[in-house]
């Protein structure tokens, strides 16, 4: 058994467990703690290393799923976080804080390598596209099993701003909308998502794809096959953990 700590830092929360990489699952509970209101590298260090705290993790491997675009440990967004992370040397600056071996990945491309592995995506071929459907919305794309990494599909141009702005469940939440009205735009981005990149299945993840049967009906103009995602809010801290197990 191989033995990682997942970190997963998400816009409302920052949760973490102990996994065992090689069967895709968490062998503690999961511990979460929220993402501080100045969510700069600083606080958000602070929150990892209560993280590693609590579990009194001895080991020197972390994996870290993070809102970001990832480019050779710099984060180089910060769409849903503090703008201090902006060309930031994260993946430095957490292997030197948290004197660990660290792998930083971004938070949706961690999700999908779980369910890439262990989830809705297992032995798939041909165009899989994940979207986690949370604060804002973040994707993953799999060609043939092949992870095309930092896609950020939620902020393609849509309408008058971006995709998420329109269609992620904050939205849905923030405007108190039944699921068949959010589902109206939510459907208009995912026709979007197909004509650009013509995907056999997506795979809808995030909190709200546990009430995945109140909304599917409402998706049928799409012609990929639309599926709920396997790992739930599992999936961040399992793939983080994969990744670096992967590297």
């Amino acid at each position: 058994m191989s033995k990682i700590l997942g970190i997963d830092v998400g816009a409302t929360g920052i949760k973490g467990a102990i996994v065992d990489t090689k069967k895709g699952e968490m062998i503690t509970d999961r511990f979460k703690l929220a993402t501080p209101n100045k969510s700069t590298p600083k606080h958000v260090l602070k929150v990892m290393q209560k993280i590693i705290k609590h579990f009194d993790w001895e080991g020197k491997d972390v994996g870290i799923g993070f809102p970001s675009i990832i480019n050779y440990g710099y984060t180089l967004s910060a769409a849903n976080i503090h703008n201090k992370w902006l060309n930031f040397p994260a993946e430095k600056y957490f292997r030197k804080k948290l004197d660990a071996r660290i792998q930083l990945i971004n938070d949706a491309d961690a999700a999908g390598i779980s369910e890439r592995y262990h989830g809705a995506a297992k032995d798939v071929k041909g165009t899989v596209i994940l979207l986690t459907l949370g604060t804002g919305i973040g994707s993953a794309i799999f060609r043939n099993g092949l992870l095309i990494p930092n896609t950020e599909l939620g902020h393609l141009h849509y309408k008058e701003s971006i995709a998420e702005h329109y269609a992620a469940n904050s939205v849905r939440e923030r405007n108190d909308l039944k699921y068949k009205e959010w589902s109206v735009e939510l459907q208009n981005v995912l026709l979007y998502i197909e004509h650009l990149f013509s995907p056999d299945l997506f795979i809808l993840g995030g909190g709200v794809s546990k009430k995945f049967h109140k909304y599917e009906k409402y998706l049928k103009k799409v012609r990929a096959k639309i599926v709920a995602a396997k790992m739930r809010n599992e999936a961040g801290i399992i793939g983080a953990a994969m990744a670096l197990d992967m590297d």
